[in-house]
Protein backbone atom coordinates (compact mmCIF):
# COMPACT_ATOMS: atom_id res chain seq x y z
CA UNK A 1 0.00 0.00 0.00
CA UNK A 2 1.37 3.38 -0.97
CA UNK A 3 1.80 6.07 1.62
CA UNK A 4 0.04 9.18 0.26
CA UNK A 5 1.64 11.41 2.87
CA UNK A 6 5.07 10.52 1.57
CA UNK A 7 4.79 8.70 -1.80
CA UNK A 8 8.49 9.07 -2.51
CA UNK A 9 9.43 6.93 0.45
CA UNK A 10 11.47 7.82 3.51
CA UNK A 11 13.60 10.88 3.29
CA UNK A 12 17.22 9.92 2.52
CA UNK A 13 19.81 10.60 5.17
CA UNK A 14 22.29 13.11 3.82
CA UNK A 15 25.94 12.60 4.72
CA UNK A 16 27.36 14.76 7.47
CA UNK A 17 30.87 16.05 7.90
CA UNK A 18 31.68 13.10 10.15
CA UNK A 19 30.60 10.28 7.85
CA UNK A 20 31.25 11.94 4.47
CA UNK A 21 34.70 10.33 4.12
CA UNK A 22 33.63 6.95 5.46
CA UNK A 23 30.36 6.67 3.53
CA UNK A 24 30.73 4.86 0.17
CA UNK A 25 27.01 4.71 -0.64
CA UNK A 26 25.52 7.00 -3.26
CA UNK A 27 22.84 9.17 -1.74
CA UNK A 28 19.71 9.57 -3.94
CA UNK A 29 18.44 13.08 -4.34
CA UNK A 30 14.87 12.21 -5.40
CA UNK A 31 14.02 8.52 -5.53
CA UNK A 32 15.18 5.16 -6.76
CA UNK A 33 14.24 3.76 -10.17
CA UNK A 34 12.18 1.06 -8.50
CA UNK A 35 10.08 3.67 -6.74
CA UNK A 36 9.60 5.55 -10.00
CA UNK A 37 8.30 2.34 -11.57
CA UNK A 38 5.97 1.69 -8.67
CA UNK A 39 4.54 5.20 -8.82
CA UNK A 40 4.08 4.98 -12.60
CA UNK A 41 2.33 1.63 -12.32
CA UNK A 42 0.11 2.92 -9.53
CA UNK A 43 -0.91 6.09 -11.37
CA UNK A 44 -0.98 4.89 -14.98
CA UNK A 45 -1.25 1.10 -14.74
CA UNK A 46 0.14 -1.44 -17.13
CA UNK A 47 -0.45 -1.46 -20.89
CA UNK A 48 -1.98 -4.91 -21.07
CA UNK A 49 -5.67 -4.30 -21.51
CA UNK A 50 -7.93 -7.12 -22.57
CA UNK A 51 -11.20 -6.59 -24.39
CA UNK A 52 -13.06 -8.80 -21.93
CA UNK A 53 -12.13 -6.51 -19.06
CA UNK A 54 -13.30 -3.24 -20.61
CA UNK A 55 -16.36 -1.89 -18.81
CA UNK A 56 -18.62 0.45 -20.79
CA UNK A 57 -21.24 2.38 -18.80
CA UNK A 58 -24.81 1.89 -19.93
CA UNK A 59 -25.64 5.57 -20.04
CA UNK A 60 -27.01 5.72 -23.57
CA UNK A 61 -28.29 2.19 -23.87
CA UNK A 62 -25.01 0.34 -23.65
CA UNK A 63 -22.10 0.01 -26.04
CA UNK A 64 -20.69 -2.49 -28.46
CA UNK A 65 -17.04 -3.27 -29.11
CA UNK A 66 -16.31 -4.19 -32.72
CA UNK A 67 -13.96 -7.03 -33.45
CA UNK A 68 -10.98 -6.70 -35.78
CA UNK A 69 -12.82 -8.71 -38.45
CA UNK A 70 -15.77 -6.32 -38.34
CA UNK A 71 -13.45 -3.33 -38.62
CA UNK A 72 -11.73 -4.91 -41.63
CA UNK A 73 -15.07 -5.53 -43.34
CA UNK A 74 -16.18 -1.95 -42.63
CA UNK A 75 -12.96 -0.54 -44.09
CA UNK A 76 -13.45 -2.67 -47.20
CA UNK A 77 -17.08 -1.61 -47.61
CA UNK A 78 -16.12 2.05 -47.20
CA UNK A 79 -13.36 1.85 -49.81
CA UNK A 80 -13.72 3.59 -53.16
CA UNK A 81 -13.32 0.34 -55.09
CA UNK A 82 -16.23 -1.35 -53.31
CA UNK A 83 -18.46 1.71 -53.67
CA UNK A 84 -17.70 1.94 -57.39
CA UNK A 85 -18.39 -1.76 -57.99
CA UNK A 86 -21.64 -1.65 -56.02
CA UNK A 87 -22.78 1.46 -57.91
CA UNK A 88 -21.95 -0.30 -61.18
CA UNK A 89 -24.05 -3.34 -60.21
CA UNK A 90 -26.97 -1.21 -59.00
CA UNK A 91 -26.77 0.94 -62.14
CA UNK A 92 -26.74 -2.20 -64.28
CA UNK A 93 -29.94 -3.46 -62.66
CA UNK A 94 -31.67 -0.08 -62.66
CA UNK A 95 -30.74 0.57 -66.28
CA UNK A 96 -31.97 -2.86 -67.32
CA UNK A 97 -35.35 -2.30 -65.67
CA UNK A 98 -35.64 1.20 -67.16
CA UNK A 99 -34.61 -0.04 -70.61
CA UNK A 100 -37.13 -2.87 -70.48
CA UNK A 101 -39.86 -0.45 -69.47
CA UNK A 102 -38.91 2.04 -72.19
CA UNK A 103 -38.81 -0.58 -74.93
CA UNK A 104 -42.19 -1.97 -73.93
CA UNK A 105 -43.86 1.45 -73.76
CA UNK A 106 -42.38 2.86 -76.96
CA UNK A 107 -42.20 0.05 -79.53
CA UNK A 108 -41.17 0.53 -83.12
CA UNK A 109 -44.39 1.10 -85.10
CA UNK A 110 -42.85 1.83 -88.49
CA UNK A 111 -43.45 -1.69 -89.72
CA UNK A 112 -45.13 -4.85 -88.67
CA UNK A 113 -42.72 -6.85 -86.49
CA UNK A 114 -42.60 -10.45 -85.51
CA UNK A 115 -42.38 -11.54 -81.90
CA UNK A 116 -38.70 -12.42 -82.36
CA UNK A 117 -37.91 -8.95 -83.70
CA UNK A 118 -39.79 -7.32 -80.82
CA UNK A 119 -37.86 -9.35 -78.24
CA UNK A 120 -34.57 -8.64 -80.04
CA UNK A 121 -35.28 -4.89 -79.96
CA UNK A 122 -36.27 -5.07 -76.29
CA UNK A 123 -33.07 -6.95 -75.50
CA UNK A 124 -30.84 -4.43 -77.30
CA UNK A 125 -32.58 -1.47 -75.62
CA UNK A 126 -32.37 -3.09 -72.18
CA UNK A 127 -28.69 -3.95 -72.58
CA UNK A 128 -27.86 -0.44 -73.83
CA UNK A 129 -29.61 1.22 -70.89
CA UNK A 130 -28.02 -1.20 -68.44
CA UNK A 131 -24.51 -0.53 -69.79
CA UNK A 132 -24.98 3.24 -69.74
CA UNK A 133 -26.32 3.31 -66.19
CA UNK A 134 -23.58 0.94 -65.00
CA UNK A 135 -20.85 3.17 -66.48
CA UNK A 136 -22.44 6.31 -65.02
CA UNK A 137 -22.78 4.74 -61.58
CA UNK A 138 -19.22 3.38 -61.61
CA UNK A 139 -17.60 6.64 -62.72
CA UNK A 140 -19.72 8.91 -60.53
CA UNK A 141 -19.26 6.85 -57.36
CA UNK A 142 -15.51 6.46 -57.88
CA UNK A 143 -14.97 10.15 -58.63
CA UNK A 144 -17.12 11.24 -55.67
CA UNK A 145 -15.29 8.91 -53.28
CA UNK A 146 -11.91 10.14 -54.54
CA UNK A 147 -12.97 13.79 -54.12
CA UNK A 148 -14.35 13.12 -50.65
CA UNK A 149 -11.11 11.38 -49.63
CA UNK A 150 -9.01 14.22 -51.01
CA UNK A 151 -11.09 16.99 -49.40
CA UNK A 152 -11.67 15.16 -46.13
CA UNK A 153 -15.24 16.49 -45.98
CA UNK A 154 -18.71 15.12 -46.62
CA UNK A 155 -20.95 17.83 -48.03
CA UNK A 156 -22.93 18.74 -51.15
CA UNK A 157 -19.84 19.97 -52.99
CA UNK A 158 -18.55 16.42 -53.43
CA UNK A 159 -21.62 15.42 -55.44
CA UNK A 160 -21.50 18.61 -57.50
CA UNK A 161 -17.83 18.18 -58.38
CA UNK A 162 -18.31 14.49 -59.11
CA UNK A 163 -21.36 15.19 -61.28
CA UNK A 164 -19.46 17.80 -63.25
CA UNK A 165 -16.48 15.54 -63.85
CA UNK A 166 -18.64 12.54 -64.70
CA UNK A 167 -20.83 14.49 -67.13
CA UNK A 168 -17.78 16.07 -68.70
CA UNK A 169 -15.99 12.75 -69.16
CA UNK A 170 -19.03 11.04 -70.65
CA UNK A 171 -19.93 14.00 -72.83
CA UNK A 172 -16.44 14.35 -74.28
CA UNK A 173 -17.11 11.29 -76.42
CA UNK A 174 -19.43 13.46 -78.53
CA UNK A 175 -17.19 16.54 -78.51
CA UNK A 176 -16.11 19.45 -76.34
CA UNK A 177 -19.47 21.21 -76.49
CA UNK A 178 -21.30 18.06 -75.43
CA UNK A 179 -18.77 17.62 -72.62
CA UNK A 180 -19.43 21.11 -71.27
CA UNK A 181 -23.21 20.65 -71.47
CA UNK A 182 -22.95 17.22 -69.85
CA UNK A 183 -20.76 18.57 -67.04
CA UNK A 184 -23.17 21.41 -66.30
CA UNK A 185 -26.21 19.13 -66.46
CA UNK A 186 -24.75 16.41 -64.25
CA UNK A 187 -23.47 18.96 -61.73
CA UNK A 188 -26.89 20.62 -61.48
CA UNK A 189 -28.66 17.26 -61.21
CA UNK A 190 -26.26 16.01 -58.49
CA UNK A 191 -26.65 19.24 -56.52
CA UNK A 192 -30.44 19.01 -56.70
CA UNK A 193 -30.44 15.37 -55.58
CA UNK A 194 -28.06 16.13 -52.68
CA UNK A 195 -30.21 19.08 -51.61
CA UNK A 196 -33.36 16.98 -51.72
CA UNK A 197 -31.79 14.08 -49.81
CA UNK A 198 -30.44 16.34 -47.05
CA UNK A 199 -33.66 18.30 -46.68
CA UNK A 200 -36.01 15.32 -46.64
Amino acid sequence: MMNFNNPLGPKPVLPTEENKETSNERVPFLMYDEKMDKIALYLIGNHERFRENIIIPRVLGGGYIKSNEEKTIERFMESCAFKSIMSCIIGLGLGGVLGLFTSSVNPNVEKQQTAREVFREMKSTTVAYAKNFAVIGFVFSGVECAIETYRGKTDWKNGTYAGGLTGGLLGLRAGVKAGIIGAAGFAAFSTAIDYYMHKS
